[in-house]
């Protein structure tokens, strides 16, 4: 599972944020690895750097082999909520798609 971390000038991607990002997605995705080829994360600032409740953005693009990719996203207060809600969405439209599997 390859993650490619993308951030908007107003987001510190450096090395260890993006250290930190990728530990907790692969964590979180650890029983859909085999299934997950690459995970794209955006992150962004939707106010710049204006103050604003809820305004920074992630957006997780997972590509999972074989089937189209599958997109969510979530607005929080911080980086690191805007990143857990989006990887809990994202855990939560994966079990939709492995119980319609189950189901064919």
């Amino acid at each position: 599972m390859k993650i490619i971390i993308n951030t908007d000038k107003t987001i510190d991607g450096s090395q260890r944020h993006r250290d930190f990002y990728t530990t907790q997605i692969t964590e979180e995705l650890k029983i859909y690895e085999s299934e997950i080829t690459r995970v794209d994360v955006h992150v962004s600032d939707q106010n710049g750097i204006k103050d604003g409740e809820n305004d920074i953005r992630c957006l997780l693009e997972v590509r999972i082999e074989g089937k189209h990719p599958i997109v969510v996203t979530c607005q929080a207060d911080t980086e690191e909520l805007a990143i857990a809600g989006a990887i809990e969405n994202l855990k939560a439209c994966l079990e939709k798609v492995h119980e319609r599997m189950k189901n064919y």
